[in-house]
């Protein structure tokens, strides 16, 4: 496996264009926005999330909203003495929920980019996630030529959509679908053959077809942070203090080992062109 950081492509370029007219189109919110004030008052806050990936966010088998990012949005409404509401959403509705004003934040397995930084305004990073490419084990893909000629599956606007573009755009064909369900169900039946997943797609994986996919090729480490609109303090204040808490207190640690059995990386001081603070 080889590790491959992208630089800036025809797909960034299409992303960037794409987010700043998300950005413009939903630039007026609607009343059901609310400031951090307002929801202390209604007693709850609107958390988006993914429904249908775990181990980040999904619904259980009773019907709750489970994983990773659930469990963070509980511990920030506990700290704020609110109640917690989901509203599950698929990749690409996460910035138009949140911009229209149907959630107050989005604790929703966001990958910090650049693109998506024009448009939201994103927290401190609070988890990690190593974005891959997964295939059968009986084809060969060590390097992006090898895939030369395949279709790669991969979440619409979603953060493998960007990392398989940029790596392997030009050389084969990309096939997005609505969610990460759809894009591993695609695998399984033979519409791809390969997808662009995180580091929790190989158990996902196996779980369907035990020992047939493996691990290929690895794109990027991403950071997820929490997402909040553009020029609300109040919000991105109060989730940068609830985040700097968790890590300090063991919670974060906790929910680390719970949910992704592994430690919890060194985040980053910075990253470039995306602010942790309302600026």
């Amino acid at each position: 496996m080889i590790s491959m950081l992208t630089n800036t492509s025809r797909f960034a370029r299409r992303a960037a264009l794409a987010t700043v007219a998300l950005a413009a189109l939903f630039g007026s919110v609607s009343a059901d926005a609310a400031s951090l004030e307002e929801a202390k008052a209604r007693g709850r806050i609107i958390v988006g999330i993914q429904g249908d990936n775990q181990p980040w966010g999904f619904v259980n088998s009773g019907g709750q909203q489970d994983g990773f990012d659930a469990d963070i949005a509980r511990l920030f409404a506990k700290d704020l003495g609110l109640e917690v509401e989901f509203t599950p959403l698929a990749v690409s509705n996460r910035i138009p929920a949140l911009t229209t004003g149907k959630v107050d934040v989005l604790f929703a397995t966001m990958a910090m980019t650049e693109e998506r930084a024009k448009a939201i305004q994103y927290s401190k990073p609070y988890a990690g996630n190593v974005i891959s490419l997964y295939g059968p084990k009986d084809k060969t893909m060590a390097k992006p030529e090898d895939a030369k000629g395949i279709a790669i599956g991969v979440p619409r606007s979603s953060a493998q959509d960007k990392a398989a573009t940029d790596s392997m755009g030009n050389i084969a064909t990309i096939r997005r679908f609505d969610d990460d369900a759809a894009s591993i169900q695609a695998l399984l039946s033979g519409q791809v053959e390969a997808v662009g997943g995180n580091q929790f797609y190989l158990q996902r994986l196996d779980a369907a077809a035990p020992g047939k996919y493996e691990r290929k090729i690895d794109f990027l480490t991403v950071y997820n942070g929490a997402g909040t609109r553009k020029g609300e303090k109040d919000w991105n204040e109060a989730i940068n203090k609830f985040i700097d808490k968790i890590k300090g207190d063991g919670e974060l640690a906790a929910a680390y080992a719970k949910w992704m059995k592994v430690p919890v990386p060194a985040f980053p001081e910075s990253i470039p062109n995306i602010p942790f603070t309302v600026q």
